[in-house]
């Protein structure tokens, strides 16, 4: 997803942090391509993963035409963009083929020394930390691990650092409502709630201005439903945001059953909307619509920016 949202929206983001994730429109709308060739995780199917097997030139000429037909953002505004992927090399759901695969991908839009791609990690499927989490090489809920490597601190210091040293979170965790972004959230994937963590800094209207936003996605299975509040909380990019003035925005994506969407996986395989990797997508429109009023951008008419203080948004 935060590839998805990144080359739709390259106009406003400033650059991703990806770990174990495929090229732009990988799935190509098919659950099919997605859990065979994207990712290996139905055992119902033969998984087939290889090098090249996401077909590149075909997602780079689905890109350019979606950019000509204006429901992405020109392609050329991802040149200025810094890019940090991380594939574990014991990783069994997106093996390296499929990240080789976004590397390659990325390299025909953006210079290679705006590119950081890191493939030495002998870690599985998950969130790598330094202080928290399963074991390295465990496969399992809440999909976190401890690592010795802060994943969330490397990438955010390649897209915004260098930045000041990291520091026991003191800010505020605010819960707010996604059905204000998109409609009945429960029929499209998303959960009732959202969440925003607010570092000192930023936490009124004045002191607030000239701070930075990150959204930070969750994977599949790491949804409030899975594992609660966990990935808010202890993902790691929280301990980066008081000393850089960086607000993180966690959407939520939940499970839609019995088989269109049962691990709340964001919906970067059409399981609700055929236009999932276009601006104009359901969950595409509803994050940007929450990064507009968090930013001061009035996307929806007459709204003004949001604005956050003691434990609620308004």
């Amino acid at each position: 997803m935060a590839v998805q949202f990144e080359v739709a929206f390259s106009r406003t983001v400033t650059g991703a942090g990806v770990i174990a994730g495929g090229p732009y429109f990988c799935s190509q709308g098919s659950v099919y391509i997605a859990t065979t060739s994207c990712s290996c995780t139905i055992e119902l199917f033969s998984c087939r993963v290889r090098p090249g097997g996401t077909r590149v030139p075909d997602l780079i000429a689905i890109t350019d035409w979606f950019a000509a037909a204006q429901t992405i953002d020109p392609t050329s505004a991802m040149a200025g963009h810094r890019v940090w992927m991380l594939s574990g090399s014991a990783d069994s759901v997106v093996p390296q083929p499929v990240m080789n695969d976004l590397n390659t991908y990325y390299r025909h839009y953006i210079d290679a020394n705006r590119i950081f791609y890191k493939r030495n990690l002998n870690a599985e499927h998950a969130m790598p930390t330094d202080n928290y989490g399963n074991s390295c090489l465990t496969l399992g809920s809440p999909y976190i691990n401890d690592c010795d490597y802060d994943a969330a601190g490397e990438l955010l210091n390649w897209i915004y650092g260098p930045l000041a040293a990291r520091a026991n979170p003191a800010g505020r965790f605010i819960a707010f409502d996604q059905s204000e972004f998109i409609s009945l959230p429960g029929w499209h994937g998303m959960a009732d709630t959202g969440y925003l963590y607010v570092p000192p800094a930023c936490d009124d209207g004045v002191n607030g201005q000239g701070c930075r936003l990150h959204v930070a996605f969750h994977g599949c299975l790491q949804d409030l439903d899975d594992i609660g509040t966990t990935f808010v909380r202890r993902a790691g990019y929280n301990a980066w945001a008081d000393n850089n003035r960086l607000l993180v925005l966690y959407p939520q994506a939940s499970a839609l059953y019995p088989f269109t969407n049962p691990n709340a996986c964001w919906d970067w395989f059409a399981y609700d909307d055929t236009r999932y990797a276009q601006k104009s997508g359901r969950q595409m429109a509803a994050v940007k619509r929450m990064v507009d009023r968090l930013t001061g951008v009035t996307a929806i008419a007459g709204e003004p920016p949001l604005r956050c203080r003691r434990d609620r948004c308004t």
